[in-house]
């Protein structure tokens, strides 16, 4: 089986059963991830997210702040007169 048909086989089911196992670092059935378990379902998540959950909702997502020390979309800012100070 290759990665392309294990993430296709993974159900919503799974994905939250993979997600509450990595949250409380064991099993449904209590036994403790090892780390390596850890990691392939953290990786699991990471890629099944990537195919079927929207940007905003995924695990880790921050959203971006808004700035105004760039200006607007398409404006340029204008270089300012004063010289830079080297210290």
């Amino acid at each position: 089986m290759n990665i392309e048909d294990l993430l296709s086989s993974i159900t919503p089911e799974v994905y939250e059963n993979l997600k509450t196992a990595i949250e409380l670092g064991k099993w449904a059935d209590g036994r403790t991830l090892t780390p390596e378990q850890k990691e392939h379902c953290m990786q699991a998540v990471i890629a099944y997210e990537l195919k079927h959950v929207p940007a905003e909702e995924r695990t880790g997502y921050v959203p971006p702040k808004n700035h105004s020390h760039c200006g607007s979309d398409g404006e340029v800012a204008e270089p300012e007169d004063k010289p830079l100070k080297w210290q």
